[in-house]
């Protein structure tokens, strides 16, 4: 009989090693370090807002917290109350109307996510991936079994796929569609005219959808981010979706995310969750009620402020030349092609990827950005223009200068 020795066993599961960090994170923290070494960076590499959480919202935490009914364990699916509330946006928003008891209030949007995908795949079914994505949605699709299949858009479609594209990356074994829009990293916007026939032809192909909403509500030049299950209702029953109080409250370190779908999806969910991680924080759940049904005011505020930047950096990026930058009509990123600056020498440096060319942005402009390799094809920076109007104008006329011809 074969008997393997400890020092002969992997340490570290196949499954959980093959997981890459995130790199909007691992950027993050790489910024934050040099920062910390007195090294003047400007970083556009965190996607959070760079305002404090409304100061009603920071009240009904204060009040939360000497609550002794939130010192115990609550149900594992969310504060009745909070999914009650959650419900009301969901109808409000995404023009769904469901009952709380189809909410699940989940660790940040991130665990809405890999629950979506835990829940509806098995090994080798196939998920639609439009082209930039978020850095989490391969992993969380990997953990699940599943096989990703990328429909790349790049600037000269607005990063918005077609269905012609979708179609032709149809197979026997797709079964989810993943739509997102607004988009991080592009912050694109899909028109309610293309989100109704992508929603009518995932509808006909028998695909579930999982579509990621948490950019709903930052939008701007009169856009409207139409949810496809408003656009399709017919839907509604092969739909999840993804949400959370993070980016349009300033909210991220709370952790509150959602998701909303099927009753039997849902119940499955709900079931994992209860091993998983059981509830939220429930000061975080309180206060996130006074998010979703107190002043939004704060929240208006903020979204101006967003709208503002968009437009001073699009502008400013577009001065470069090599540099492609779409104007995006939702989140707060803008994503320039960059392959105009590849294959030439700035500062003694050729770069050929955009990940190379992160690097010497950091090294020489002392500015942090995200590679494209982050989200799918290298030739693409993301910048996240959730930060200080000062700071956003000064890095860029730092690489208005670095690439100076």
């Amino acid at each position: 009989m074969l008997v393997l020795v400890a020092d002969e066993l992997p340490r570290i599961s196949a499954r959980v090693g093959a997981i890459a960090e995130s790199a909007t994170l691992k950027v993050d923290a790489k910024a934050k370090a040099l920062k910390a070494q007195g090294k003047q960076i400007i970083s556009y590499a965190a996607g959070e807002p760079d305002f404090p959480t409304p100061e009603h919202i920071l009240d009904a935490a204060a009040e939360a917290v000497r609550d002794p009914r939130n010192h115990r364990y609550t149900p594992a699916a969310g504060l009745p109350e909070l999914r009650e509330a959650i419900a009301a946006k969901t109808l409000r928003d995404s023009g769904l109307e469901v009952a709380a008891s189809r909410v699940i209030v989940t660790n940040g949007g991130k665990q809405a996510v890999y629950q979506a995908f835990q829940t509806l795949l098995d090994d080798g079914d196939e998920v639609l991936v439009p082209t930039p994505y978020w850095t989490t949605y391969p992993e969380a699709i990997k953990l699940a079994g599943g096989v990703q299949v990328d429909v790349f858009a790049g600037a000269d479609q607005d990063y918005l796929v077609t269905i012609e594209q979708l179609e032709a990356a149809l197979t026997p074994r797709s079964k989810v569609l993943l739509f997102v829009s607004p988009s991080n990293p592009t912050g694109a916007v899909y028109s309610p005219e293309q989100t109704r026939a992508i929603g009518e032809w995932a509808l006909e192909r028998g695909l579930w959808v999982v579509t990621d909403e948490i950019y709903q509500n930052l939008t701007y030049d009169g856009v409207r981010a139409l949810s496809i299950v408003e656009a399709v209702p017919e839907l509604a029953d092969r739909s999840i979706l993804v949400n959370g109080v993070a980016k349009t409250y300033a909210m991220t370190g709370w952790r509150v995310g959602w998701m909303v779908g099927p009753s039997d999806v849902i119940a499955a969910a709900a079931n994992l969750q209860s091993h998983l991680s059981s509830n939220v924080s429930n000061v975080s759940q309180r206060a996130a009620i006074a998010a979703l049904t107190g002043p939004q005011e704060s929240a208006e505020i903020m979204r101006e402020a967003f709208d503002r930047r968009r437009k001073t950096i699009v502008a400013e990026l577009n001065t470069i030349p090599g540099v492609v930058t779409p104007t995006p009509k939702g989140a707060f990123y803008v994503y320039p092609d960059v392959r105009g600056l590849l294959g030439r020498t700035w500062g003694g440096v050729t770069p050929t990827t955009s990940l190379e060319l992160a690097d010497l942005i950091l090294d020489q402009a002392e500015v942090a950005t995200v590679p494209g390799e982050a989200f799918g094809p290298s030739g693409y920076l993301r910048l996240s223009y959730a930060l200080g109007d000062a700071d956003l104008l000064e890095g860029v006329h730092r690489l208005q200068r670095l690439f100076r011809e």
